[in-house]
């Protein structure tokens, strides 16, 4: 009974100190990652030859890089090439974040160009046709349409994204990991329970959305005769 209660107490202070920080990681890396794996996308699709080989490279580099590897180039450029004057949190926090976000671009822009892909052709040829620019039926017609598609890979990034967090206790940022290990170091009798409820806290923050989010958008979408997801 005394070391249930004790093993309660831990999870509820990894979930006040880790919990903030892992989701922090997960909305700021998704976010950009949303953002540059957009522009990505576009420029596969609708770029010249140039721009395309440069999205191609990057989606290349990004994701065959290990994402413990990148996470420890960004903070070694962040402690060390650019002598960070902030707190080190800060700074170990900043690195997470470019290396979660980056390398989140270079799948998120696999996601968003086989969306758009998935709009049938014909719909830019009917704007044209109506006078609109290519700039106008892209961003009023097939985005809308395309990150409608994406959500079901969408949902399934979310949970790589916020899984992957855990590495960044490598480099020293205190997220659920970070705080699990350090109880267990402190508490090895209750090893086994604090990393099982450490894994639980993930698996209800990620099964939920791919479950009922992704599989209901893919229903939906299937429903409608249309294809999405990565």
């Amino acid at each position: 009974m005394q070391e249930s209660q004790g093993l309660f107490e831990i999870l509820i202070l990894i979930m006040t100190r880790g919990l903030p920080t892992a989701l922090a990681l997960t909305f700021l890396s998704l976010l950009i990652g949303f953002l540059v794996g957009i522009g990505l996308a576009l420029m596969r699709v609708y770029g010249p030859i140039e721009l395309r080989w440069i999205s191609s490279g990057y989606e290349k580099i990004f994701r065959g890089i290990p994402l413990l590897v990148l996470l420890f180039i960004f903070a070694i450029g962040l402690l060390r090439l650019f002598l960070w004057t902030g707190s080190l949190f800060n700074a170990l926090f900043t690195a997470s974040i470019f290396a979660l976000a980056l390398r989140s671009a270079a799948y998120q822009s696999e996601i968003f160009r086989g969306a758009i892909m998935s709009v049938d052709p014909g719909q830019m040829m009917a704007a044209r046709s109506l006078g609109m620019t290519d700039y106008q039926a892209t961003r009023k017609i097939i985005l809308p349409q395309a990150l409608r598609l994406s959500v079901p890979g969408w949902t399934n990034e979310y949970a790589v994204v916020i899984k992957d967090t855990s590495l960044v206790s490598a480099i020293g940022v205190p997220e659920l990991i970070y705080h699990g290990m350090a109880f267990s170091w402190t508490y090895p009798a209750l090893f086994l329970g604090i990393i099982t409820v450490t894994s639980i806290i993930y698996f209800l923050f990620t099964y939920p959305v791919t479950k009922y989010v992704g599989e209901s958008m893919t229903s939906k979408l299937r429903s409608l005769g249309l294809g999405g997801g990565r």
